[in-house]
C-alpha cells in the first residue's frame, strides 16, 4: 500500500499510488510529532520536578502514586481507544507523558546531567536509523516481533525477582538484553504503524492510530533509554 514505484505513472492507478503514498508519509509525520512532543514533555517534567520537588516528593507516599499512575492510564489508553475521539486520545497520551516525567524524575537525582545528555542522544540516533529501517524493509518483521514479545515478558518477570534479589550481574543482563529487545520493537512497531495506515479512515480513526503509534514508539524510546543509561550513565 504504501510503496511507490515511480514507474507506475503510466499506468491509470498511478494518482491513487501516489496519494497512498502521500497520506502515509504525512500520517507518520504525525505520528513522530506526538511522539518527540510526548518525549520532551516527559524530559522538561522530570527536570523541574526533581529541581523544584525532588527532595519532598522521593520521601513521601506521593512517590508511589506517581509510579503506578502511568501504569494505570497507559493500559486504560490503550483498551479504550477505539471508544475515545481523537482529542481525548491524544490529551491522555500528554497527561501520561507528563506523569511519567514526574515518577522518572528521579534518574536526575541518580545519574549525572552529562551522561543523561550523552545517553539521550545516544538513544535517539540508534531509535531514529532503526525506526527508519522499520519505515523501508520490504522484510516482514511479524515473526520477529513475536519473538521480542517473549523477551520483553521475560524482562518484565526477572526485572520483577531482582527487586528481591538485588543482584548487579543480573540487573546487567536485563540492560543488555533489554537494549536488543527495544531496539528489535522499534523496527517492529514502525513497521505495523506503517501498514495500519488506511487511506480510507476518516479522520477520527486516523486521529487514533496517529496517537497509538506514537504512544508505541513513545514506550520504545523511554525504554530504550532507561536500558542504556543504567547501562552507560554516571552515577552521582
Amino acid at each position: 500500500m504504501s510503496d511507490f514505484d515511480r514507474n507506475v505513472a503510466a499506468f491509470p492507478g498511478a494518482t491513487r499510488t501516489v496519494s497512498v503514498d502521500v497520506g502515509l508519509r504525512a500520517h507518520m509525520i504525525q505520528v513522530y510529532n506526538y511522539m518527540a512532543s510526548g518525549v520532551a514533555l516527559t524530559g522538561l517534567v522530570a527536570y523541574f520536578t526533581n529541581q523544584y520537588f525532588g527532595q519532598q516528593l522521593y520521601s513521601s507516599p506521593l512517590m508511589f502514586v506517581l509510579m503506578f499512575a502511568p501504569l494505570g492510564l497507559v493500559f486504560y489508553l490503550s483498551f479504550r481507544i477505539n471508544s475515545l475521539s481523537a482529542g481525548t486520545a491524544r490529551t491522555l497520551f500528554f497527561v501520561y507523558a507528563a506523569l511519567l516525567g514526574a515518577s522518572l524524575s528521579i534518574i536526575f537525582a541518580t545519574y549525572t546531567h552529562a551522561s543523561i545528555t550523552r545517553v539521550f542522544f545516544i538513544s535517539a540516533s540508534m531509535f531514529g536509523a532503526v525506526s527508519l529501517w522499520g519505515y523501508t524493509t520490504q522484510r516482514d518483521l511479524t515473526g520477529m516481533g513475536s519473538f521480542l514479545m517473549m523477551g520483553l515478558i521475560g524482562i518484565i518477570i526477572a526485572s520483577v525477582v531482582n527487586i528481591f534479589l538485588r543482584s548487579s550481574g543480573l540487573d546487567w543482563a536485563i540492560s543488555m538484553i533489554g537494549v536488543v529487545v527495544f531496539t528489535g520493537l522499534t523496527a517492529w512497531d514502525t513497521q505495523k504503524i506503517k501498514e495500519m495506515y488506511d487511506v480510507n479512515d476518516d479522520g477520527t480513526v486516523s486521529g487514533r492510530k496517529v496517537v497509538m503509534g506514537a504512544l508505541q514508539l513513545y514506550l520504545d524510546f523511554i525504554n530504550l533509554f532507561l536500558m542504556m543509561l543504567r547501562l552507560f550513565g554516571d552515577r552521582r
